[in-house]
């Protein structure tokens, strides 16, 4: 089988094209390609397959082998993905597990919309919200020295989430309209390099707690991304774009 591996800020996936359906799907072989170890490595699988209402259609696995809800990165990743293979010239619309999302290749840069938000759940020590994923998102005051698993794992699990369990973000101002966000992921149960949909979660949580306008520029480990909206008038967040580079890393096959 051939397969492609792509990186958003260093969030990884292995890229399969699946148009044809060939691809046997199964939670353990996707487990063991996306393991670190002995198979290919990342932090998820993404088939692309065909829609015949959209350019494309984006089956996402967390890197655990289990089917996942929406991947912010991954997204910008097949959309590069498809771009490479001569889909699209410019612009987009793939379908999601969370419904139909438009794009725009610029460049070294995609700009992926994400889907509308209503509102915040707001808490004295944390915010809440689903972005196509579900986010706890909390401020604090040195991100850069916390142990991300060892606060975020119970989080991940904690009981106010269940039955499905959340990721958690970690956010701090690094500048007038700038934060740093370190995420603990469900599904690859560890720290990511970044996370697409956490990085958008917390610039609206940003705007909100913090007064940041758009576009809210965002450090990763893994590199730099940008969250550009609107608000409307009842609170709500829309035109939501996730910016930032998406790169095809390598190419190869692999017997499974």
């Amino acid at each position: 089988m051939d397969f492609f591996k792509y990186q958003g800020t260093g969030n990884d996936f292995i890229l399969i094209d699946d148009r044809n359906e060939t691809f046997p799907v199964s939670q353990e072989r996707v487990a063991h390609l996306c393991h670190r170890r002995f198979g290919i490595g990342a932090d998820g699988l993404i088939l692309l397959r065909n829609h015949p209402e959209y350019d494309f259609q984006m089956i996402y696995f967390n890197a655990d082998g289990a089917e996942g809800s929406m991947c912010g990165n991954g997204g910008r990743c097949i959309v590069r993905f498809a771009h490479d293979l001569g889909l699209f010239e410019t612009e987009t619309r793939f379908l999601a597990v969370d419904g139909e999302h438009a794009a725009v290749v610029n460049g070294s840069e995609v700009s992926l919309k994400m889907n509308e938000i209503a509102g915040i759940d707001q808490h004295p020590d944390y915010a809440f919200l689903n972005t196509g994923s579900p986010h706890f998102v909390k401020i604090v005051e040195d991100v850069e020295s916390m142990d991300v698993v060892a606060e975020g794992r119970p989080i991940r699990y904690d009981d106010r989430f269940a039955p499905g369990g959340t990721n958690a973000n970690f956010i701090e101002p690094i500048g007038d309209n700038a934060l740093f966000v370190r995420t603990y992921e469900r599904g690859v149960e560890d720290e990511t390099y970044s996370c697409g949909t956490g990085v958008t979660a917390s610039a609206l949580v940003a705007h909100q707690q913090l007064g940041m306008t758009s576009p809210v520029s965002i450090q990763t480990i893994g590199g730099n991304l940008r969250v550009s909206f609107e608000v409307s008038l009842d609170g709500g967040f829309t035109d939501l774009y996730l910016i930032g580079p998406a790169v095809r890393v390598y190419e190869g096959s692999v017997t499974i």
